[in-house]
C-alpha cells in the first residue's frame, strides 16, 4: 500500500535514510528464511544447515549457498513444477509462466505481484493514463509483469501484445494512448510506421522499456518526437529489480536504483562471495515474497553498484543496469571450464586478488593464460598457479602475474578471444 509522499515519489519508502531501510531488510530476513525452509521443500533442503534466527547480516548472509537461475532446470525436473522452491501450493497461484529451457515461473495473488509500478512511476506513469502493453502475453511474464503495475497505478491496459505493427499504430491514434510499454525496438518500429502511414499518434508522450538494450541515440529521437522514455530491469523470476528515474527534461539519472524489497549483493561470478563496492560481479537478490521466496538468487547477469544516492532523491542503492551475462563458461580442448574452476584456483593462492583466464588460439589450438593481480609475488608462485590449474581443470595453463587494477573491472572471470569460422 503507498504511503504519504510527495507527488514525484511513488511512497515514504524510496526516501528513507539507507540505515532505516537496511535495518528493516535485515530485520525481516530471518523470518523469510525461516519461511522458506519451512514452506518450500526445495529450500528446506539447500537451506537445510541454516539457522535462520542467527541470519541477521549481510556477513551471515554470505555464508549461505546461491541458487542460480542456471540450476532452475535440474531443480525442477527432480521435483516439479517448480522445483520445491514455492511456498505456496501450485494449485494455489494465480499463474504459471513457461520461459526457453523450459523454466517455468509462478504469479501469485495481489496487486503488482511483481512490483512494478514503481518503476513505472518513476517514469511518469499515473493514474488514468491509457498504456499500450506491447510485451507478450503467452508463456512469459513480462506482459503480465507489466500490465499489474499498471493497473495497480490506476491506469487502463490495452493489451496489444507484440508484432502488428499496423494494427498497434490504429490503436495508438484510435484510442488517444498515451503510454507505451514494450521493447525499445519495437517502440521504434510503431513510430517509424505510423510516419509511413501518416497517422497521427501524437498523444503517445510517454514509454516504459526493457527486455533489451536501450541505445542512447533512441531515447534522444524518442523524445524529440515528445516521447520520454525510461527503463528498468527485472527477470521471469523476480519481477522488476531496478529501474530508471528521469531528469526534468526526459532524459535519465545515471544508473539504476533498487527495488525497495529486495536485498541486494554482487558476488565474485562462480562463486557466493560478495565483492567490494564498485566493481562488476553477478546480481544475487533476496526476495521477500511469500509465494516464492528466493534466498541468495544467483541471476546470471552482471552488474555493480554506484556509488551515493540518485539526485532525484531516492536514497536506495543504484546499479549500473545490466552489464551481460556472469555464466562464463567455455569449452577448451573438449573440456568444460568454468568461472568456479578459476575461483578455485585462486583460493588456493591467497596472493591472487583477482583472477581472469583467457582462451586464445584457433579450433584444436587453444592456449589458456591465467593472469592473476597479486599482491606479493614469492618465488615459484606461477609455477604453483600452473600447478593448481592443472589439478583443477585437467588442463595446461599458463600463468601472467600482473599488479593490482591491472585487470579490467568487467565482471569477467573468463575471456574468450578465439576466432570461429
Amino acid at each position: 500500500m503507498k504511503r504519504d509522499a510527495p507527488e514525484q515519489y511513488y511512497d515514504a519508502l524510496e526516501t528513507r535514510l539507507p540505515e532505516e531501510r537496511e535495518a528493516a531488510l535485515l530485520a525481516a530476513l530471518p523470518g523469510q528464511i525461516a519461511h522458506a525452509q519451512r514452506s518450500a521443500p526445495g529450500f528446506g533442503r539447500i537451506l537445510s544447515r541454516v539457522d535462520a534466527a542467527a541470519v541477521t547480516s549481510r556477513e551471515q548472509l554470505a555464508k549461505l549457498p546461491v541458487t542460480r537461475k542456471s540450476d532452475l532446470g535440474e531443480l525442477q525436473a527432480r521435483q516439479p513444477p517448480l522445483g520445491g522452491l514455492n511456498a505456496t501450493p501450485v494449485e494455489k497461484l494465480a499463474k504459471i509462466f513457461m520461459s526457453p529451457g523450459p523454466v517455468y515461473e509462478p504469479e501469485g495473488h495481489g496487486a503488482d505481484w511483481w512490483r512494478s509500478a514503481r518503476a513505472l512511476y518513476a517514469g511518469g506513469f499515473r493514474a488514468g493514463d491509457l498504456v499500450a502493453n506491447t510485451f507478450a502475453y503467452h508463456f512469459t511474464p513480462a506482459g503480465s509483469m507489466l500490465e499489474s503495475g499498471a493497473r495497480a497505478l490506476g491506469c487502463t491496459v490495452v493489451p496489444t501484445g507484440v508484432g502488428q505493427t499496423e494494427l498497434q499504430v490504429a490503436a495508438i491514434r484510435d484510442l488517444r494512448i498515451n503510454a507505451y510499454v514494450g521493447t525499445p525496438s519495437f517502440l521504434k518500429l510503431i513510430v517509424e510506421k505510423a510516419a509511413e502511414m501518416r497517422a497521427d499518434v501524437g498523444s503517445l508522450v510517454k514509454a516504459h522499456v526493457g527486455a533489451e538494450y536501450l541505445p542512447p541515440a533512441l531515447r534522444k529521437a524518442m523524445l524529440e518526437r515528445g516521447i520520454r522514455v525510461a527503463q528498468s530491469y527485472g527477470t521471469a523470476d523476480l519481477g522488476t529489480i531496478a529501474y530508471e528515474s528521469l531528469l526534468p527534461d526526459g532524459g535519465a539519472h545515471e544508473g539504476m536504483i533498487l527495488e525497495e524489497s529486495l536485498l541486494l549483493e554482487i558476488v565474485r561470478p562462480g562463486t557466493g562471495d560478495p565483492v567490494p563496492a564498485g566493481e562488476v560481479g553477478e546480481v544475487v537478490i533476496t526476495t521477500f515474497n511469500a509465494d516464492y521466496p528466493l534466498i541468495r538468487f544467483g541471476t546470471g547477469d552482471l552488474s555493480a553498484v554506484l556509488a551515493g544516492a540518485s539526485p532525484c532523491g531516492r536514497t536506495n542503492t543504484r546499479i549500473r543496469g545490466w552489464l551481460g551475462r556472469a555464466d562464463q563458461t567455455t569449452k577448451v580442448r573438449a573440456m568444460f571450464v568454468t568461472p568456479k574452476q578459476v575461483h578455485e584456483v585462486a583460493r588456493r593462492h591467497p596472493e591472487i586478488v583477482r583472477a581472469r583466464l583467457v582462451v586464445e588460439g584457433e579450433t584444436g589450438n587453444d592456449r589458456m593464460t591465467l593472469k592473476c593481480e597479486v599482491k606479493e609475488r614469492p618465488l615459484g608462485l606461477a609455477e604453483a598457479i600452473a600447478t593448481a590449474i592443472r589439478d583443477v581443470t585437467k588442463l595446461r595453463g599458463e600463468v601472467e602475474l600482473v599488479g593490482a587494477g591491472a585487470l579490467p573491472n568487467d565482471g569477467k572471470v573468463i575471456e574468450d578471444l578465439r576466432k570461429y569460422g
